[in-house]
């Protein structure tokens, strides 16, 4: 499987509400970098932030997905349910680095649109 058929299945997952699933792709050590915002290191911090963020299966629509070696930047937009029940609407740009088949290292620029 590609990096991109990786990413595509886990994005899967994670629109199923099948967050372990999604996990199952990501590395033991796996790193986030949400810029300007927060650094989540390892898979049970990810975990947490899962469970505390999406509060239903977020939504979203890759409209470029570009794969270059051990990376693939994924464009797009994303719905989540904050905790007040509102949607917002975001713009994102997710940078991956993969490693040994699973995903390493995200660096993520999201923005509400």
């Amino acid at each position: 499987m590609s990096n991109k058929e990786i990413l595509e299945k886990a994005n899967l997952a994670i629109t199923k509400g099948d967050y372990e699933g999604f996990l199952a792709f990501c590395a033991d050590d796996t790193k986030w970098t949400f810029v300007g915002e927060q650094i989540l290191q390892g898979k049970e911090e990810v975990r947490q932030y899962m469970a505390t963020t999406y509060i239903e299966p977020p939504k979203f629509r890759v409209e470029k997905l570009i794969g270059e070696g051990d990376f693939v930047t994924a464009v797009g937009k994303i719905s989540m349910k904050n905790k007040g029940g509102k949607i917002i609407d975001y713009s994102y740009c997710d940078v991956w680095r993969f490693h040994n088949g699973k995903m390493i290292e995200l660096e993520a620029f999201v923005i509400e649109s």
